[in-house]
């Protein structure tokens, strides 16, 4: 399978200003997912889409120059992941060049372990689904079958349509939350409008050195994990 690695990386940081660029511990907050990329052995190329030139000049620092600097359009607020993987896309079936998946890395997920990338792709692979999700577990006070929603006479609903609530811990569903650091998805779904299609698969991130960058508090985590996984 023909799978594209796209790393997202946009200028317009306002919870951390320019993040992406910012050194974390030694070296610049997006070549630890360049260099997580860069070690796979099962994506067939990798491409940094921005719209910054700094960005650009600090992905061709570590050997990937981006071949094209993503439309101003693509890089809003209120921008979505899905635009940015159909321009690359469309980029490149301009040139003549197919992908069977794309292969999301964000940037503000710099921690992950070894081979993570590839054990990802496997699973996703040998699943046949229509797309693969990084996962967390979510902690058992906090799962869906114990979350309520306000019905429209202002009284309590169970979150999951169900009329009895579940009694025990032990008796909850495993549930997990999406933690940004990879979606794969195929290439049919994604033109199609979708990043994740009628079928998911998923793979468990490791927790203790999980961080997504978004505000300034975001950041001493990872500096603070960045002292303990020695990176």
């Amino acid at each position: 399978m023909k799978i594209l690695g796209l790393i997202p990386a946009r200028g317009g940081s306002k919870g951390v200003p320019k993040k992406n660029i910012k050194l974390l511990g030694r070296k610049p907050l997006i070549e630890y997912t360049l260099d997580d990329a860069k070690n796979s052995k099962l994506l067939s190329e990798i491409v940094v889409s921005t719209d910054d030139e700094e960005i650009a000049i600090a992905a061709e620092i570590s050997g990937l120059k981006p071949p094209f600097l993503r439309p101003a359009e693509y890089a809003q607020d209120a921008s979505t992941s899905l635009e940015v993987v159909q321009h690359a896309i469309a980029f490149f079936e301009s040139q003549n060049i197919f992908f069977d998946a794309v292969c999301l890395l964000q940037p503000t997920n710099p921690f992950r372990d070894k081979g993570f990338i590839d054990k990802a792709i496997e699973k996703f692979i040998s699943s046949n689904a229509d797309s693969l999700v990084s996962v967390l577990p979510i902690p058992h006070e906090y799962n869906p079958h114990w979350a309520f929603e306000e019905n429209e006479l202002g009284l309590l609903k169970i979150a999951t349509g169900e009329d009895k609530i579940i009694p025990r811990r032990q008796e909850l569903p495993k549930s997990f939350h999406r933690d940004g650091s990879i979606y794969i998805t195929k290439t049919g779904v994604i033109k199609n409008g979708s990043l994740y299609g009628n079928s998911i698969t998923y793979i468990e991130s490791n927790p203790d050195f999980h961080v997504n960058i978004d505000t300034l508090k975001d950041w001493e985590k990872a500096e603070h994990l960045l002292t303990k996984i020695h990176l």
